[in-house]
Order: structure tokens, then sequence, then C-alpha cells
């Protein structure tokens, strides 16, 4: 069992440096093609929201309270408010949910 652990931290560490140094010295001018450079513009932004959204979700009691502060600080994100108000008013709205919906 303890030659096992090894094994998979081995392969941990061979994928984990592979992924982080084949781009370096694989790519060496810049890139040209629109649609790489457009997906790989975006590659951050995907992978907050894949690792925030379910913790949006999950961090309260219920998941329709979550749910309901999702929507209500998508929509006052898009109408302009500042990140604090958004904050504010997502906390505000899942206390309120979850005294409701218990």
């Amino acid at each position: 069992m303890t030659h096992e652990i090894y094994i998979y931290l081995a392969v941990m560490s061979a994928v984990t440096l592979a992924i982080r140094i084949l781009p370096l010295t694989l790519i060496r001018r810049e890139i040209k093609n629109v649609t790489l450079r457009s997906f790989l513009y975006y590659v951050p932004y995907v992978t907050l929201a894949v690792m925030t959204f379910p913790a949006i979700l999950h961090a309260t009691q219920s998941e329709i309270s979550g749910a309901l502060a999702l929507i209500v600080g998508i929509l006052a994100a898009w109408f302009g408010a500042s990140l604090f108000r958004v904050a504010v008013l997502c906390c505000v709205i899942v206390f309120v949910s979850e005294l409701f919906i218990g």
C-alpha cells in the first residue's frame, strides 16, 4: 500500500510538470491563430467560474438560497452595482431566504 502512494505521487508530479513545462518549451513565438488566442484568453475566467459555481450553491444550508443569491448577484452586477453592493445584497438574500425556506 505504501509503495502505491509513491507511484501516485510520481505520476501526479509528472503530469503537473508536463502541463507547465511543455507549453514553455514547445511554443516559442507569438500565437497568431485568432481562435487559439481567444481560447487562451478565456481559460482563467472559465476555470474560476468552474471552481466557484458549485461553492456558491453548496455554501448555504439549502441550494435554493444559494441559487437565489447567484441570480440576484448576477442581475445586480449586470446593472452596474459595485462588488461590495453585490456581496452585501447576496448575503441579505441568503439570510432572508433561509429564514423562510427553513
